[in-house]
């Protein structure tokens, strides 16, 4: 009865540990495509990307550059002052 119950222990463990896993990979796809590029409204040396100009991170020279970008929560572009989803 014991070696019973410790494999209906094992499997119900198991079964936990898989269905977590799969629960933290799928909230990570939907905060991935929770966000878009923002251009125009990134600080100077904080994009997130490449630019037309250089390819780093961190790199841009001004204030709002219009080709750079940081990632906001889809739909917070367009209420940013300057946001653009499309690079100029």
């Amino acid at each position: 009865m014991k070696k019973t119950t410790n494999i209906a222990l094992a499997t119900a463990v198991t079964g936990l540990l898989a269905l977590a896993g799969t629960a933290a990979t799928t909230s990570t796809a939907v905060a991935a495509e929770a966000k878009e590029k923002c251009y125009g409204v990134a600080k100077a040396g904080k994009n997130d990307c490449a630019t037309k100009t250089s390819s780093c991170a961190g790199t841009s020279k001004v204030d709002g550059q219009k080709d750079a970008f940081i990632m906001v929560p889809k739909g917070m572009c367009d209420r940013l002052n300057g946001g653009s989803t499309s690079s100029s």
